[in-house]
């Protein structure tokens, strides 16, 4: 079964007629790179943040889609939906890193969660209260 950032680039390939040399030309990526995430089952790690915008704009896709399609074909959920009600766009690149944030720290090993939450701690009390 394919993962989900391999579904939609194998969709937009045979909706649209094109080839992994078509996608890699209109996102300014190279084509071994398209055909490497068209076709690793399991990625190992996300992909830079330059090649999955390369990749969005070669599938002419919103970034969040081919960000979060890379997430889970890397085994991390990402939860959320974009911004929170009464924000604008311009606030979606931090609601992506959070949403990544969050499901990463599931693939933690418990100290490691308690490091990571005394960190959070940490920079929470340094940080200036909103009253």
């Amino acid at each position: 079964m394919a993962n989900a950032l391999q579904q939609i680039i194998r969709e937009h390939l045979d909706r649209n007629g094109w080839s992994y040399g078509d996608v890699a030309r209109r996102g300014g990526i190279p084509r071994s790179t398209v055909h490497h995430l068209a076709t690793t089952e399991r990625a190992v790690r996300m992909p830079q943040p330059a090649t999955l915008e390369g990749l969005s704009k070669g599938l002419d896709l919103p970034l969040d889609t081919v960000r979060r399609a890379a997430a889970e074909a890397c085994g991390i959920h990402v939860y959320g939906t974009g911004p929170a009600p009464g924000t604008d766009a311009s606030h979606r690149p931090a609601d992506s890193e959070v949403d990544l944030l969050i499901a990463s720290v599931q693939r933690l090993s418990d100290d490691d969660r308690r490091h990571v939450a005394a960190l959070v701690e940490s920079l929470l009390d340094r940080a200036p209260r909103e009253n």
